[in-house]
């Protein structure tokens, strides 16, 4: 038996959802009532609603990066104009700054879902799509049931609906020619009784200490996290110190904590007798990005497991459950941490995966080259984003594949501050389908900023918009611009500050990149 709905969200991570509750409004602003949506998810829902954010535990919030004179030339806060969707749920989930408690997000989450009567339905596997022409038309299940819709939203990181639709994904970097490479996965952890003022005076005693060439046992720790090579001993010193000279401390803000060397890391890995390396040792403790939480608790983004691309398929299909081998590591990070002070060490449900492959045939690709020329044209521009081409852990074997191409390293390239529009994540062969996530149509380096939560939330107000028209006017999605979504925001007196900036010049260069690596 199969049981009719107007638009069905595969998966839960915040973007796909937001996309379901911008679509159901704007259907409900034309009709006066909400259309039947359904939320479907491989994830555990008694585990909490909110994918990565939630079951994976990522507290420290990806924020748009927006530099110091556009922010006083537009008169913007600190994080610029975010999608209005996107203020409502921080709003909604007590957010003050950066630090999401996944408590707090799973709640607002349901309550928004509740209030446009959306149902849910947990721990599910698809056994196959079913499609009339270019459309889909349903999902069937391997529990032997069937779920029809209009329209489709995908938002989960490895386009799993849109590759059972048929939907053509590149693997891992394919769009640089690396199929095999993918950026690392983190298992995200909590800690309770860890005071902050003794995790900086741990810190700081480390870097006291690695800095210190009189002190030999210090000096030992650094060598094994080298893995016993001295120039690069010789770098992970002089990293512990800024151009003043001064010790990189930790960054205590009113929420987090950005962590600025790698002295812990360097005293966690000559814990384990491992090298500081990701490829040497499958596993590191990186950079922390920690967000403060209520009760003493504190969340951090900092062990990296290296993968590539077959292995974060592999993960996000089985519902992003770390490995017996992951959680073996985790139990020496767990007791590492209990040594520092910590009274307990609580790690996620699941993984939180970066990124797995992209799909092809969007509507209009997104690549690097055009973040950085501003994005979408100002009068069709649904929002603003800024974030740096972040490839946390690295991609293997671009430089070497940009170096037998002949191609300089682009290290220097500046932060991308683009005009959000929806074209990249509409599918031009299969029109009621969208894929909302880091597997969207980006192509080179959009991949990198492509992949943040709050970029994606943005998108899916638009996308969801579009899929709110679409079920009135029972048209598709790609049916629908940016700038018929943009007259919705402006006529509902949602549409952010616009203020992209265009960098001619390195978008020109990146965009020869990009061509010519794939060559």
């Amino acid at each position: 038996m199969a049981r009719n709905y107007d638009i069905i969200c595969f998966g839960d991570e915040v973007p796909g959802i937001l996309a379901l509750v911008c679509a159901a409004r704007e259907y409900h602003r034309r009709t006066g009532k909400y259309p039947s949506s359904l939320l479907m998810l491989k994830g555990n829902s008694q585990l909490g609603i909110g994918g990565h954010l939630v079951r994976g535990g990522l507290s420290y919030l990806d924020r748009s990066a927006v530099p110091i004179p556009i922010r006083q030339s537009y008169n913007l806060d600190t994080f610029g104009d975010s999608p209005a969707i996107y203020q409502e749920f921080l709003q909604r989930s007590a957010v003050h700054k950066i630090a999401l408690d996944p408590l707090k997000a799973d709640a607002a989450l349901r309550g928004m879902l509740g209030e446009v009567h959306a149902d849910i339905i947990s721990n599910i596997e698809i056994e196959s799509v079913l499609r009339e022409g270019e459309k889909i038309t349903g999902i069937k299940l391997v529990r032997e049931e069937t779920y029809l819709a209009k329209q489709f939203i995908d938002c989960t990181v490895n386009a799993e609906l849109a590759q059972a639709a048929g939907v053509k994904k590149l693997k891992g970097f394919e769009t640089f020619g690396l199929p095999d490479s993918e950026l690392a996965v983190t298992l995200v952890f909590e800690t309770q009784g860890l005071e902050i003022e003794k995790l900086t005076w741990v810190e700081e005693q480390y870097l006291k200490r690695f800095t210190n060439l009189a002190d030999t046992d210090a000096q030992g720790w650094i060598n094994i996290a080298a893995g016993f090579d001295g120039a690069l001993a010789q770098r992970l010193r002089d990293s512990l110190k800024d151009e003043q000279g001064k010790l990189k401390t930790m960054y205590v803000g009113d929420d987090y904590i950005d962590v600025r060397s790698k002295a812990l890391s360097i005293a966690y890995h000559a814990f384990r007798d491992t090298p500081l390396s990701l490829e040497k040792s499958g596993t590191i403790l990186d950079n922390g990005n920690i967000a403060i939480l209520d009760g003493g608790r504190l969340s951090w983004n900092a062990v990296l497991y290296n993968v590539n691309a077959d292995q974060a398929e592999a993960l996000a299909r089985a519902k992003a459950q770390p490995t017996p081998e992951m959680l073996r590591e985790m139990e020496q990070v767990i007791k590492w941490f209990k040594s520092l002070g910590a009274t307990d060490v609580k790690p996620a449900h699941e993984l939180y995966i970066r990124h797995a492959g992209n799909i092809t045939g969007a509507v209009e690709p997104l690549t690097g080259a055009k973040m950085l020329a501003g994005g979408v044209p100002d009068n069709e521009a649904l929002g603003t984003f800024g974030y740096h081409f972040d490839i946390r852990g690295g991609i293997e074997g671009l430089d070497m594949r940009a170096a037998s191409k002949g191609l300089a390293s682009l290290v220097f390239i500046d932060l991308p501050l683009f005009n959000i529009g929806i074209q990249h994540a509409l599918i031009k062969d299969t029109p009621n389908l969208a894929v909302v996530s880091p597997a969207s149509g980006f192509e080179g380096y959009a991949s990198s900023a492509g992949r943040i939560v709050e970029f994606n939330c943005g998108v899916g107000q638009g996308v969801g918009i579009a899929a709110g028209m679409a079920l009135f006017a029972n048209f598709n999605m790609t049916d629908f611009s940016d700038k018929n979504v943009r007259n919705i925001l402006v006529e509902t007196g949602r549409l952010p500050k616009i203020y992209g900036a265009t960098k001619t010049v390195q978008a020109r260069e990146l965009g020869n990149f990009e061509t010519q690596i794939i060559a």
